[in-house]
């Protein structure tokens, strides 16, 4: 590889991480918007954009972590991976449930961004597209910077600047994760599976568990289309990206 192509190649994934860091704080700013729901109530809205996270994390496990996780690991070690990521997943859960901590939301966004972010620097340099990882991230960076940051200003509205400053400043995770990825864990091939089989059990269950059972709403039918419409954006990408 030209010293020209690198350059190129680190340009791109550099611009798709801190794009999709940087969709946590637009959802951050997007929570603070009232008065815009014309049609929509307030609370549809959220649960559309729930949703619509959802519908991204599923996309993401299903077409990106999962297919590329299992190309350099054993059968048991993709499920022992797997697995371990929903387990610690729950066990985060439980930490932070027992904590009752205002947080929680913003650890589980966290704990999808960073290992999403690795397995991104880790395709760019083994060749890969990272389009479509890179869309996917900032699709689910979206809703659930908008619910982080809900949870988090609940009780504490005097500190709201500060908070979304905060939000911005771990956008920058997603470009230094890239480079940790990009640089060092692609000789690692078998490493960067299980991370990513890891990261999908996990997201996975943080589906099921903190977003699915919120998504219904008695007498309204249009909130899970955003589950629909955050996977068909996954669908379209892996399609135009084989050709």
């Amino acid at each position: 590889m030209t010293t020209a192509v690198a350059g190129n190649e680190l340009t791109i994934l550099l611009i798709v991480a801190t794009a999709a860091g940087l969709a946590m704080p637009a959802g951050a700013l997007l929570s603070r918007i009232r008065g815009f729901q014309t049609q929509w109530r307030e609370q549809e809205l959220r649960h559309g954009i729930m949703a619509l996270g959802a519908g991204a994390l599923i996309s993401a496990v299903a077409l990106v972590l999962v297919p590329e996780g299992v190309k350099e690991v054993s059968v048991l070690a993709a499920c022992l991976c797997f697995v371990g990521g929903a387990l610690a997943f729950m066990g985060l859960d439980i930490y932070l449930a027992r904590k009752k901590t205002s947080g929680s939301q913003l650890a589980a966004m966290l704990t999808d961004f960073v290992p999403e972010s690795l397995a991104l620097g880790t395709t760019a340099a083994l060749g890969g597209g990272t389009l479509l990882l890179g869309v996917l991230i900032s699709i689910q960076n979206l809703p659930e910077g908008f619910n982080a940051y809900r949870e988090m200003t609940r009780t504490n509205k005097q500190r709201r600047n500060r908070i979304l400053l905060l939000f911005i400043l771990m956008a920058l995770l997603g470009p230094l994760a890239s480079l940790v990825g990009y640089f060092y864990l692609s000789d690692y091939p078998h490493l960067i599976g299980g991370i990513m089989l890891f990261a999908a059990g996990g997201i996975l269950y943080s589906v099921l568990q903190d977003v699915a059972p919120q998504i219904r709403m008695e007498n309204h039918w249009l909130p899970p289309l955003g589950g629909i419409l955050g996977f068909l954006v996954g669908l379209l990408g892996y399609m135009l990206e084989r050709g």
